[in-house]
């Protein structure tokens, strides 16, 4: 389903990533993947078709959403829980709450900053952490999208690693790795985000030293026309550029 350019990066993440692969080699073969589609004008084309109505519309809208971090996480290609190809658009100014948790994920990631920047902390639970933190264990709710958080009591964290990642950098991380990423610039900032893996962790693991959380956090999907509107202020967006 879809034109010649969501075709062709579906083929793409199948011939690169269907096989099996090592999860060093899952993290090679996904930040290269991710270097390649992110490119301005390969991510254009892919962005422009999909806004025209190509791709499966509705099915990407259900999966898509305004974080309350600031930014549109708007999934582009649905490859199954092998693999699945986002856009994250930051908006400087507009989170309700800030920079995110201290977190990791379900299944390995890789990441290319197309365009303005990102800065990332990388941190290790350890007795001596600087930063004590409430840990919870996040699940899906079976109902619905909702993020569901179960307290896991007390942890102490490590900074081990912060960096800026400009326009046309990209990273990758094993699914355990704990971080957080933030957009480090006044202006719009956008990067291509994929997860893949043969399996996916049926939890995440997040940590918060703003205090406690609520039970669950709603997570509320894009209907189909807000999903193509923002898909096409994202393409004008990569076109002014």
């Amino acid at each position: 389903m879809g034109g010649r350019q969501v075709l062709a990066a579906r083929r793409l993440l199948a011939d690169t990533l269907g096989g099996e692969l090592s999860e060093h080699g899952t993290l090679a073969a996904a930040r290269a993947v991710v270097a390649e589609l992110g490119s301005s004008e390969r991510l254009l084309e892919l962005i422009a078709e999909l806004a025209s109505g190509e791709g499966d519309t509705e099915g990407c809208a259900r999966l898509s959403y305004r974080h309350v971090l600031g930014f549109d996480k708007l999934l582009l290609i649905d490859g199954g829980p092998r693999q699945m190809l986002r856009v994250h658009v930051w908006h400087p100014g507009m989170g309700a709450i800030g920079k995110e948790d201290v977190h990791n994920h379900r299944s390995p990631l890789a990441s290319c900053v197309v365009r303005g920047r990102l800065a990332m902390e990388l941190y290790e639970s350890g007795a001596d952490g600087e930063l004590t933190a409430d840990r919870y264990q996040e699940s899906l709710s079976d109902g619905s999208a909702d993020w569901l958080l179960e307290p896991a009591g007390r942890a102490r964290l490590r900074l081990t690693h912060t960096g800026q990642y400009a326009a046309g950098s990209s990273y990758a991380l094993p699914a355990r790795t704990l971080h957080r990423a933030w957009c480090d610039t006044d202006a719009p900032t956008v990067t291509l985000f994929l997860e893949t893996g043969a399996e996916r962790r049926r939890h995440t693991d997040v940590f918060t030293a703003a205090g406690p959380h609520t039970g669950a956090v709603a997570k509320v999907p894009m209907d189909a026309r807000d999903y193509l509107s923002a898909l096409g202020d994202l393409a004008e967006l990569l076109r002014s550029s």
